[in-house]
């Protein structure tokens, strides 16, 4: 699992890391979604992130992943529906991930409360969840000066 310090400058400021309320769901580039959805991401991670890091207010960021989620975040917090209500999609992750696929979710983490927002990847927790199994995802945190977020 990489790890991988980002700092973006000139961001959107259309995702927040969140104080209180869910962040709001991206739309991501087809691109990234299929290397998602594939879990082919290419190295660095900043440059296959870039489309949904952009997207983020300024400030420096921690990536880390792709990897099995640990124990403790298994029960990220939904940024849309939940249950996903595309049955079709999360069928086709399962099909996916029980023939040794592991797509790959995003979750945002929100600092010291630990907790892990989906940014994407609804359908895919879903059906790891289906399949008894942790999900794969990277994790954006950001870094703020007093702490550094902690490291599994």
């Amino acid at each position: 699992m990489s790890v991988e310090e980002v700092t973006v400058t000139g961001g959107a400021g259309v995702v927040e890391v969140p104080g209180g309320q869910p962040p709001q769901r991206p739309d991501l580039a087809p691109a990234l979604r299929i290397a998602l959805a594939t879990g082919q991401l290419r190295r660095p991670l900043s440059e296959t992130l870039r489309p949904l890091l952009s997207m983020l207010v300024d400030g420096r960021y921690k990536v880390t992943g792709p990897g099995r989620i640990a124990e403790e975040w298994a029960d990220p917090v939904p940024t849309d529906n939940w249950p996903p209500d595309d049955e079709d999609r999360v069928t086709y992750y399962r099909t996916a991930i029980s023939t040794g696929h592991r797509p790959v979710a995003v979750l945002l983490n929100d600092g010291p409360e630990r907790r892990g927002f989906i940014l994407d990847g609804h359908h895919k927790i879903a059906a790891y969840q289906a399949e008894n199994m942790l999900p794969w995802v990277i994790r954006i945190a950001k870094i703020t000066e007093d702490a550094q977020p902690a490291v599994n």
